[in-house]
């Protein structure tokens, strides 16, 4: 069992500002180390593990965008980014290339230490789902996903890889098939808060999971949407080993 506190990476290329967020968190139980940009993220994720990365996404070299886009990829550690106020387009694409949560800029550290402990708690539960279904597969529609590998294989061969936020989102819909969610509580089922005004981040992201799953992305029948309801998993769900 885990005893050591969680470990966060805060990449962050203004140096007051990330010394400071490594100061707080540190203050409040968590371990922090800081980087001052992609290449040093990248170095320091080589040789330590993190469970998870504050990142911004204005950075000189690599930003913030694309390093969220190619950690996704692999499936790695949950990624917090941080936005310049008011930069909306920023904080969608980021949730579509598969960022867990985001936060504008400038921030109260109180709230930033909020979405981490509900992103942690959120990969927890999931990483615990993975746990029990360890060397099996779960079958749904006419898709199979690796529990293991968070691999989707459609029954023609065709495969798929989840980012983070992708797995969890899949997963929350697979435990409650064909059960109506509704936008509210996918969002604290999958990132531990509530929705702001105008928030879409569940839309993007059922969105971004239907462009992988379905024929037609414009006429789902997988995940459907139910209108002043939510969206619901339209299929059974089998765990086989």
């Amino acid at each position: 069992m885990k005893t050591e506190s969680p470990h966060i990476l805060v990449v962050d290329d203004h140096r007051d500002i990330r010394d400071a967020v490594t100061r707080f968190l540190q203050r409040n139980g968590l371990r922090a180390t800081s980087a001052m940009d992609a290449a040093d993220m990248d170095q320091k994720l080589s040789v330590g593990s993190f469970d998870l990365i504050v990142l911004d996404v204005m950075m000189p070299g690599e930003d913030g965008l694309s390093v969220c886009r190619r950690l996704s990829a692999e499936g790695s550690t949950p990624i917090i980014m941080l936005t310049a106020l008011g930069e909306d387009t920023d904080r969608i694409i980021g949730l579509e290339v598969g960022a867990d949560d985001y936060l504008p800029k400038p921030f109260n550290p109180r709230e930033l230490l909020a979405r981490i402990k509900a992103v942690l708690r959120r990969t927890e539960k999931t990483q615990m789902l993975a746990g029990r279904l360890a060397g099996q597969t779960v079958r749904f529609a006419h898709w199979t996903l690796d529990m293991d590998r968070r691999w989707l294989v459609s029954d023609g061969g065709a495969e798929e890889s989840l980012s983070n936020s992708e797995f969890r989102l899949l997963a929350t819909f697979l435990e409650r098939p064909r059960i109506v969610l509704s936008r509210d509580q996918l969002l604290d089922l999958t990132a531990g808060r509530t929705a702001g005004p105008f928030d879409r981040t569940i839309d993007n992201q059922v969105s971004r999971l239907r462009r992988k799953i379905e024929a037609d992305p414009m006429r789902p029948k997988i995940i459907t949407t139910v209108r002043n309801g939510g969206y619901s998993l339209s299929s059974d769900v089998v765990a086989a080993s």
